[in-house]
């Protein structure tokens, strides 16, 4: 159980190579001012997405959160259509009216990002109970950060959760800011998944810069899930390299810190690891690499080459067409 061969393993560098990339192309753009909105930046957290979400489905679920391009890139999505929403075009996942936090893709599994801190954790819990009335054995995965961890519909999921043993994981990527508080001012316990005692569930901690660490845990989680067994809460530990938002300043921690954490790259400890246990050379890093840079490219060519949101569709998404 557990066990992930070497081409998957190889699938999983990509993704969360592409995921870094694609961010730091996004904030590029930003800089450029090409990019509408703000935007919430998850350079430092690949392994949480792509642990998680390899470890489940395709058929399986998500919901997001406002920093949610990593679990939308990890569940399949379309690197130029989210280029084309960050930069408000036509062509993107919601014609360029959602921008980085709303990007959804229903065929994909992927129920939604959402700006409001917490706010996909019920819509999840209400998808698994969809899931469990409609006898599936599809399973939902809703990821979220620390700090939604205090919010009061947190606790009123899990326990619905609970007391109807959904087939939902909750994972929480703790980056131990909630914006610029640290976790140590606003959790009385040492982990946030030791709150999972109170609802008879299993909570587990698990290293979030650790892919194949998480995706063992996840694994478990899912498992369990699919077999009408309940839902976990699993707390990732990770961090982001970058601000809360291109607004933070970053004035609440230090440079030493950050660098500290740059020591335990997920991606850097996941190649080295692939070079120790499958023998994996610098050619096929190269060649990963190489493929990464051109689906970016192609991403953003098409996204600038995309036309304009017109006048007319800031009411064309509005109501609901006639005969829908």
């Amino acid at each position: 159980m557990g066990e992930i061969n070497r081409e998957r393993k190889v699938e999983m560098l990509y993704k969360m190579m592409l995921i870094r990339a694609f961010e730091k192309q996004a904030e590029k753009l930003f800089m450029k001012n090409l990019v509408y909105g703000t935007m919430h930046l998850s350079i430092g957290e690949e392994a949480v997405p792509v642990g998680s979400i390899f470890a489940a489905k395709k058929t399986d679920y998500i919901t997001s959160t406002h920093r949610g391009h990593g679990d939308m890139i990890a569940k399949g999505g379309d690197i130029k259509k989210m280029f084309a929403e960050f930069l408000g075009k036509e062509t993107g996942y919601c014609h360029g009216l959602g921008g980085s936090m709303h990007i959804a893709d229903f065929s994909l599994g992927n129920l939604g990002a959402n700006g409001v801190v917490g706010a996909g954790i019920p819509i999840a819990t209400g998808a698994a109970l969809a899931l469990k009335m409609r006898k599936t054995k599809d399973i939902i995965l809703t990821f979220f950060g620390d700090g939604a961890a205090n919010e009061g519909l947190f606790y009123e999921s899990l326990n619905m959760a609970a007391i109807w043993k959904l087939p939902q994981v909750f994972i929480c990527k703790n980056n131990l800011y909630a914006m610029s508080s640290p976790m140590s001012k606003f959790v009385a316990t040492k982990n946030i998944s030791d709150r999972a005692t109170a609802f008879g569930m299993p909570g587990i901690a698990v290293d979030g810069m650790d892919v194949v660490a998480v995706y063992k845990t996840v694994k478990e989680a899912v498992d369990r899930a699919r077999k009408g067994k309940g839902p976990t809460l699993i707390e990732a530990k990770t961090y982001r390299y970058r601000g809360h938002s291109k607004s933070d300043k970053n004035l609440y921690r230090t440079e030493k810190e950050i660098e500290e954490w740059k020591k335990k790259d997920p991606i850097i400890s996941f190649v080295k690891s692939l070079k120790e246990s499958e023998g994996i050379n610098d050619k096929e890093i190269e060649k990963i690499k190489k493929d990464v840079t051109q689906e970016i490219e192609d991403g953003v060519n098409f996204a600038l080459n995309s036309p304009e949101l017109s006048a007319d569709a800031l009411l064309k998404y509005v109501y609901a067409e006639e005969g829908e």
